[in-house]
């Protein structure tokens, strides 16, 4: 069973990163056109490869016909790809266009300039213990990750 002192650590992180993600927050004109909603999904889209329509909603936590509205500015701008499985109709595979790629390491270059802005006061010595912590959370999250697949 996990023990109460990390949960509530656990917790605690994810209040405080997301007080810490609060001042990265901008106007949203400034990283891209798109919306949140859409350039989340798309950044996502990137990362993981082609999906099915029906995944990507599950992933989302949004509806299939909402995320396929969502999706239509983006195929019409040529961001996404659309395609229908042609061994069942009923499925729609999305991939990311290269025109996509590119809009999404735009974005997720100025969201980087914004982490290192926002962390360019700490210590040297308190950037390398926070770097050692990040790197071990992300192995043993990437451990679960693949157990729990």
């Amino acid at each position: 069973m996990v023990q109460k002192d990390f949960i509530h650590l656990i917790e605690e992180n994810v209040f405080i990163l997301g007080r810490l993600a609060d001042r990265l927050k901008v106007d949203p004109s400034k990283f891209s056109k798109y919306t949140k909603l859409q350039m989340a999904a798309l950044v996502r889209l990137h990362v993981g490869g082609r999906a099915k329509l029906k995944d990507i909603a599950s992933r989302e936590c949004i509806t299939a016909p909402a995320l396929c509205a969502m999706f239509k500015k983006l195929e019409r701008d040529g961001m996404v790809a659309r395609v229908v499985d042609q061994d069942d109709r009923r499925n729609t595979w999305y991939s990311v266009t290269p025109a996509g790629s590119r809009e999404v390491g735009r974005v997720l270059e100025k969201f980087r300039k914004g982490i290192a802005t926002l962390f360019s006061d700490i210590s040297v010595a308190d950037e390398s213990r926070l770097t050692q912590a990040v790197q071990t959370m992300n192995e043993i999250l990437k451990k679960m990750e693949i157990v729990n697949a």
